[in-house]
């Protein structure tokens, strides 16, 4: 359920999206995102690093994107996030007494702490890794966007409605643009939440191979 708590900010930048524009749905974005933090601090009266983290990626690069009227920000916003979230756990390796997986998962489960260090050096690649993907599919939309601002001449151009402005083969360029810019916000939930999902599981099955059986005190020693 947590799981899907966390992708609430984005299937509502998706909804948004399918039914406006990328700038509405960044706003959107935005509104959710300081929803759920706030939500969450009054339920659980803490706010995890995580979800702070993501909530000031996502007011600061989504603010620039309403305000400058440019999808780059937006889109580099995941891969942002992702790669602060590398270095995080990265860094937790070297300080403090134990790894960051192990501070969020040890009181449910007790393994090795040779596992601990493994599986959070297993989250520092995969979350390295989701930014380097995000960014790649991101870049096809730059790419696409690049070729239609060089035909016409102008920049930031909308490209949700191209037969009201164009037609010929700059009608071409901006159906291509839009559809990229289409094919990164259908990754952003599916791509990247399914991802995530299979990487959660597989974490799971690695775990469940070392799981130690927790140590009974002495009164609970049958005689």
């Amino acid at each position: 359920m947590k799981f899907l708590a966390d992708f609430f900010p984005v299937l509502l930048f998706f909804l948004a999206y399918k039914l406006y524009d990328i700038y509405i749905a960044t706003a959107v974005a935005i509104v959710a995102s300081i929803i759920q933090v706030g939500y969450t601090y009054w339920y659980h009266k803490k706010v995890q690093n995580m979800h702070l983290i993501t909530l000031g990626v996502i007011v600061v690069f989504g603010g620039l994107t309403i305000v400058l009227q440019d999808r780059t920000f937006i889109m580099w916003k995941p891969s942002i996030i992702n790669w602060m979230f590398a270095i995080v756990f990265l860094g937790s390796q070297f300080w403090g007494n134990q790894t960051l997986v192990e501070r969020m998962m040890s009181h449910a489960i007790q393994v090795p702490p040779a596992i601990w260090v493994r599986l959070n050096m297993l989250w520092v690649v995969f979350f390295a890794s989701m930014g380097i993907v995000n960014l790649y599919v991101a870049q096809q939309f730059f790419t696409a966007e690049a070729a239609l601002e060089a035909a016409v001449g102008l920049t930031n151009i909308d490209v949700s409605n191209c037969a009201k402005q164009f037609n010929g083969p700059i009608l071409e360029l901006c159906e291509n643009a839009h559809a990229q810019e289409e094919f990164w916000v259908n990754f952003k939930l599916f791509g990247l939440m399914g991802l995530t999902f299979i990487f959660a599981i597989l974490q799971a099955l690695y775990i469940s191979r070392y799981i130690e059986e927790p140590k009974k005190s002495n009164s609970e020693i049958p005689t």
